[in-house]
C-alpha cells in the first residue's frame, strides 16, 4: 500500500509522520504486506523523520532533473526503506518527441540490438539507483520489449559523466 505524493497532501512533518505510521501499524497488523511512500518530488521531505516504509518509489530516468535524483537518492539514505522503486521512466510515454530526438543507447555496454524504448527503461534503473522500476501499460508487447532489456547492462561511467552534466547545467 502506498502513500502517493505526500508532498501535496501531507504538509507538515506531524501529519505525513502520522499517515506513515499507520501505514506502519496495518502493514504489522498483517492487513497489507508491505507499504510505501512514492513521491513525484522528493525535496519537500527531505527534513521529515517518518517510520522506515518498506518501498520508496520515486521519479526515475533521463528525463528527471538532477535536484530530483539527488533528493531521492538522500531520502532513500534517510529513510532507509527495504527497496528503492522508480516510476516514470519515460517521462509519460515511449512516444514523446524526445525519444525520437535522443539516443538512449549510449547509457548502456555493448547494446547494438536494443530499441530506444529499452535503453531508456534500463538506464532508469541508474538515474537514481532503484531496485524496481514500476511502468503502466496494457500492451503485453512493450511489456516483453522492456523485460527483456533487464539482460543489459548500465554504463555507470557514461551516468556518471551525464549527472556532472546535468549539475553543471543547473549551476549555469
Amino acid at each position: 500500500m502506498f502513500l502517493h505524493n505526500p508532498e501535496q497532501s501531507a504538509s507538515d512533518a506531524e501529519t505525513l509522520a502520522q499517515a506513515c505510521a499507520a501505514l506502519a501499524d496495518t502493514a504489522q497488523a498483517g492487513l497489507c504486506r508491505s507499504w510505501g511512500v512514492s513521491t513525484w518530488d522528493p525535496r519537500p521531505l527531505m527534513d521529515f523523520d517518518v517510520p522506515c516504509p518498506d518501498v520508496l518509489m520515486v521519479r526515475a530516468g533521463l528525463l528527471v532533473g538532477v535536484d530530483v535524483l539527488e533528493a531521492s537518492e538522500a531520502l532513500a539514505t534517510r529513510w532507509r526503506p527495504s527497496q528503492v522503486w522508480g516510476m516514470s521512466p519515460f517521462g509519460g510515454s515511449t512516444t514523446q518527441a524526445v525519444w525520437e530526438r535522443f539516443d538512449p543507447r549510449v547509457f548502456l555496454r555493448k547494446s547494438p540490438s536494443i530499441t530506444k524504448a529499452q535503453a531508456a527503461f534500463r538506464s532508469s534503473y541508474g538515474l537514481p539507483r532503484v531496485d524496481t522500476v514500476a511502468v503502466g501499460t496494457d500492451n503485453v508487447d512493450h511489456l516483453r520489449e522492456l523485460t527483456e532489456a533487464l539482460a543489459y547492462e548500465i554504463d555507470e561511467r557514461v551516468v556518471r559523466e551525464y549527472r556532472q552534466l546535468l549539475r553543471a547545467r543547473q549551476l549555469a
